[in-house]
Order: C-alpha cells, then structure tokens, then sequence
C-alpha cells in the first residue's frame, strides 16, 4: 500500500496528458494511473517481503538487508518491460551535492542504498527502543551517513561543485520557445514556431560554439522539407554557430517506412550527423507487445508509431564532442554512460515536456540529470521547450537554469570532461553486486 501510495500522486500527470492528448476518457485515464501505480508498488513489495521473510531467520537484524534488496528492486523496475526507473529514491538529494557524489562509483542506486540503510539503522534502533543497542545501532548508521557525506566533501572539493575554470570549456547557447504543444504540430502555426527559435538563435548565438534547441523544436520531417532544413542551414550560416536541433525524421527500407525522433546537427554546410532516439516511450511513442496489445490503438489512436534508433552517435564539434539523450532517455543511467564511453566530452539532454501541462512532472523529470551528471563527471546542457533548460556542472550542480513556462536563452561554459569515472567504465556493478547478496 505505501508504494501504491508514493506512485498514485507522483504520476498524477499522467492523467492531464492521456486526457488532452488522446481519446482517452478521465475514467480510463485514472485506470490507466492506478494499474501502473500497482505494478510500481509491486517492486516496493518485493523489497518489503524480503526483509519480512529473512527477518524470520536472522530477526530484527534482517532490516540491515533492506538496501540490497530495495536496490535489487529498483534494478528491476529499470530492466523488466522495457524499464521505467522514475521516482528512484536515489534522486530526493537532488540539489544536496555531497550525499550524491557516491554516483560516481555506485549510480543513482547506491545514494538510493544510502537512504535506506540510514533508515534501517532507525528502525533498528526503535526496535531497540533504549540502551546500549539502541545507542550503537543509531550510531552505525550515524557512521555510514556521515563517512558518505565526507567522501562527497573531498570529492565536491573546495569549489563546492562549481568548475574550478582549469577544465577547458565549450561556449553552449540553450533556447527554449515555450510553444504549446496544442500549437507545437499545427501548420499554420509552423513558421512562427521557427521564426520564435530563429530569432532566440540570433540573440543567444554571439561568442557560442553551439545553439542547442529542445526535442522536436522544428515541427517537420526535416530530411524530407529542403526548404526548412535549408533555412536551417542558412541561419547556422547567418550566425557562424552549428545548431543542435531536434526534428523528425522517416527512413524507408523498401518494405515499410520508419518514423524517428531525432536530433540534427545543422552546420553552414548543411546536415552534418544525425542521432536517432534509442529509448522510446511505451504507449507515447509506440505500442509495445503490439499483437498482443491491439486494442491499445483503438483506444488512443494518438500513440506515435516510431522505430527506435540503432546507433550511439558522438557529435563532433572542434575540441568538444558530444553526445545527445532525447526526452526520456535521461532517465536511464546505462544508456547515458555509453555516450561518454565513447568519447562525449559532455552531454546534451533535448526535451520537450509540455506533455505534463503544468504538474510537477517537468520537475520530476529534472530531477534525474544531477544524478547523470555525477554518474559519469560530465556537465549536462539541458534544452527543454517549455522548461526546465539548465546546464549542470560534472558534480551535478545546477549552475544556470530558465524555469517553467518561460521563453528565453541560458548562456554557459560547458567544462569538458573526458574518460568518465567508474561508473561510466563498469556500469551497474553496485547495483548486481547487492542484488547478488
């Protein structure tokens, strides 16, 4: 019931999103938020019934498994059905740097870990209620806490996160055109869409060595519309600056057409590489288990038919490569370290997260690309259309940011970061190493 409790109001803008952008009633969609709410709280479940059926054997004591078994259930949830690790205890310290600097070696499991294992140390310690073991189960814990507070300290160092400027950077320009999403897909809306993004571009473009705009900022299959893709390239021109932009794009292989979500790096010189969204939404983007799920379609007819991108692409940009996560995909640790395993010096999240209306979704979803940015000791430059953009430092600090419903520009130097860290090298080990236990 407590899992059930957490899920049910953390996605409740599932169903603002399902209700305004499908055919689906209110009823449905609240059926729709408590069926995955139960399958979320069936993994909470599972880490409790752990703990209740060793503590038959070891007792009391058997609170001290908690972590493994709660980390066990958020690999789980990350894995099974294609995965959906939203709402991980691991991201509540969000904006508190030294207890998240551990994601450097562990991931986001491991500060997840960490918040367990000190409330184990509580609970232990009421069970206790008073005396000596009270005092030292308290006092284990205390421990714990406190030498994972001091291993973040020295790790943040003097600066406190922020880049010391001995790392070499990269001017980076975000625009966000905070365009509604019931005008984003609308033709007559179409050159006013671009013409927002254009003139953002020309104001934020001076001294930058990128322009980055969010996921699906330019509403058009862009390979296949020469006049937009060369306006594109003429205003890469214009401002002497590469663009980063998200755009759709279709590929044909005789038999059947593929539609991508995808981001395009635009030079004077036109269309220079292509990344193709990996990772996409279940039921936003495509229909998973489609022969066995077909009705689904019927019900929502609005449910994108997309085909998941093949590659890992690394951007080149003079001295400062870099790799791109669309929307979602920056919920998955795994994914976003391969990037910097191949060379991204840092990263770029494209977002468009108007689908959350104003909820806390948006923030939510913000919330997870501290803990990327520790993971793999690369600073993240966010470009969201209707917020949050930011860029966060390798440490995870939220140096600049342009809030919710707000057309702007963030300006910043991005310190580039090679070689990763441990996590990046050896991915969930922590994680494997406490389900194993």
């Amino acid at each position: 019931m407590a899992g059930f409790a957490f899920f049910v109001p953390l996605l409740r803008w599932l169903t603002h999103t399902m209700t305004t952008y499908s055919t689906l009633n209110l009823p449905l969609a609240v059926l729709v938020l408590l069926l995955l709410s139960a399958y979320l709280a069936v993994f909470w479940a599972a880490a409790a019934g752990a703990v209740a059926w060793t503590a038959t054997g070891l007792g009391p004591g058997a609170v001290w498994l908690a972590p493994a078994f709660w980390v066990t259930a958020e690999l789980g949830r990350t894995y099974l059905l294609s995965g959906f690790p939203w709402g991980l205890l691991g991201y509540v310290p969000y904006r508190r740097l030294a207890p998240i600097q551990m994601a450097a070696w562990t991931g986001v499991y491991g500060v997840s870990a960490l918040l367990v294992l000190v409330n184990a140390a509580l609970a232990h310690a009421a069970l206790a209620r008073t005396g000596p073991r009270a005092v030292l189960r308290l006092a284990a814990g205390g421990l714990v806490l406190a030498g994972a507070l001091t291993v973040g300290a020295l790790r943040l160092g003097p600066g406190g996160g922020v880049d010391s400027g001995q790392s070499p950077v990269a001017a980076v320009a975000l625009v966000q055109g905070n365009i509604a999403q019931t005008l984003k897909w609308d033709q007559a809306f179409r050159a006013e869409t671009l013409r927002i993004y254009a003139d953002l571009t020309r104001e934020a473009a001076s001294g930058a060595q990128l322009v980055v705009w969010p996921e699906a900022a330019v509403p058009a299959y862009l390979r296949h519309e020469p006049q937009v893709l060369g306006g594109l390239v003429d205003l890469a021109a214009a401002v002497e600056t590469p663009l980063l932009v998200g755009a759709l794009d279709a590929t044909t292989d005789g038999l059947a057409t593929h539609y991508l979500n995808s981001a395009f790096l635009i030079t004077p010189e036109g269309a220079r590489a292509r990344y193709d969204k990996m990772h996409l939404v279940p039921f936003g983007e495509y229909v998973p288990l489609k022969r066995l799920l077909f009705f689904v379609e019927a019900i929502a007819a609005e449910i994108g038919d997309f085909t998941p991108g093949r590659d890992l692409v690394v951007f080149p940009l003079a001295g400062a490569p870099f790799g791109t996560v669309i929307c979602y995909e920056v919920i998955f640790p795994n994914l976003f370290r391969q990037f910097v395993r191949e060379g991204a010096s840092f990263m770029v999240n494209i977002t468009n997260d108007a689908w959350f209306g104003d909820s806390g979704g948006p923030l939510q979803h913000f919330a997870m690309v501290p803990l990327r940015a520790v993971e793999n000791g690369v600073a993240v430059a966010r470009a969201a259309n209707t917020g949050v953009s930011a860029f966060v430092a390798p440490s995870g600090a939220i140096v600049e940011e342009l809030p919710l419903g707000r057309r702007g520009l963030q300006r910043g130097k991005v310190p580039l970061r090679r070689g990763g860290t441990f996590y990046t090298r050896h991915g969930d080990l922590f994680a494997y190493t406490m389900a194993a236990v």
